[in-house]
């Protein structure tokens, strides 16, 4: 770096979960104007309804760049990034790459850096479901083994690190920054008018996001789905909102007809962050097969059933408000029955969790980098 010139940092944001957590560091960073940050978008997810409307919520300034890569496959869309963004490294020489979260974009920007010899940072770092049959699974692994800074969310992924041979002190737990994007959008959230405009009374229905192949790639999965709906929807009104791929699959087995005579479901198009929080924050309890969701639910005291087998973020079950249900729907059903009883678990807000993860991780920088 010459004199007097402030380090480059490219932050890239590939997909929808990791908008929210670029969106507290890129504030923070610009406020304290002590980096020069140049904001990445992949455009992993091109869909207005998944990306813009978030960048829209989260006061995310439009990005600097754009690699407009779109759908395909994972290797298709991964090398499609790493391509691309070479020529973006090669011409912005900068001083380190952050990166965020699990999606494809975060695998192939730590790749390309490292093989530039770029240092990588990377922001939601050692958590593992244990589970390689999981895309994401795969690209935490390779990421953390490529980055040179590593920024934790729960002790959990401290202890992963470490075991699987990084130095302490390149390990920082900083706390969760999704958490960071959640209190900074607090009064905005109250304000919010989807409850209203689906004809919702807070406390008194089920919310429901589903995404992942393990869920929604097989039919007979599919109909134990609509199966459980079925009788969710005879308990609690519930809502929604369909990942385009899931709406897809539905149709493809020819679901549809079956879903529509659910008269206590709203299948809903994909809502903004300030919507989906209000309808998490809302929710008797939230049935996902998300990450961060379950975070967000532990933060809010929301009970959250995970229909996975496993979970990355173990602070959620030991800690907050998650229950692993795996695929068993009388699981599910008990579960709900104890939630409506008022007899489900109590949860805490875990260690850092506390909406200063963003100044946390830009103090590091700050040491690391001035």
């Amino acid at each position: 770096m010459g004199l007097g010139k402030r380090p480059r940092i490219l932050v890239i944001a590939g997909a929808r979960p990791n908008f929210m957590k670029v969106a507290p560091i890129l504030r923070v960073m610009r406020c304290r104007d002590r980096f020069e940050t140049v904001l990445v978008h992949t455009g992993q997810h091109y869909d207005a309804k998944m990306s813009d409307v978030f960048f829209n919520d989260l006061q995310i300034p439009p990005p600097d760049i754009h690699l407009e890569v779109g759908s395909g496959s994972h290797a298709e869309q991964t090398a499609l990034v790493m391509t691309k963004f070479e020529k973006v490294v090669m011409d912005r020489r900068p001083d380190s790459v952050l990166v965020v979260g699990d999606v494809n974009s975060t695998l192939a920007c730590s790749v390309t850096s490292a093989k530039l010899c770029v240092p990588v940072a990377h922001v939601e770092a050692g958590l593992r479901s244990g589970d390689r049959t999981m895309p994401e699974e795969i690209n935490r692994i390779v990421t953390d083994a490529l980055s040179d800074y590593l920024f934790t969310t729960e002790p959990s992924g401290s202890q992963n690190l470490l075991k699987e041979g990084k130095r302490t002190d390149q390990i920082h737990f900083c706390g969760n920054v999704m958490i960071d994007s959640l209190v900074f959008s607090s009064d905005r959230i109250k304000n919010s008018t989807v409850l209203r405009d689906l004809q919702l009374k807070n406390n008194g229905y089920i919310l429901v996001t589903l995404h992942r192949p393990s869920n929604v790639d097989n039919a007979d999965a599919l109909r134990s789905i609509v199966h459980w709906l079925d009788k969710l929807q005879k308990k609690a009104p519930v809502v929604f909102p369909t990942h385009p791929r899931t709406r897809k699959m539905f149709e493809h087995h020819g679901l549809q007809s079956e879903i529509k005579k659910l008269a206590g479901l709203q299948m809903i198009d994909p809502v903004g962050y300030i919507d989906f929080v209000r309808l998490m924050q809302g929710a008797r309890c939230v049935v996902t097969d998300s990450g961060g969701i379950q975070e967000e639910t532990t933060f809010m005291g929301i009970p959250c059933l995970t229909m996975r087998d496993n979970t990355e973020r173990p602070v959620t079950i030991d800690s907050g408000t998650n229950t692993l249900i795996g695929h068993d729907s009388d699981r599910l059903l008990s579960e709900i029955e104890l939630i409506f009883a008022g007899r489900y678990k109590k949860g805490g807000i875990p260690e850092l969790w506390d909406g200063k993860a963003a100044e946390r991780i830009t103090d590091v920088f700050e040491k690391v980098l001035l």
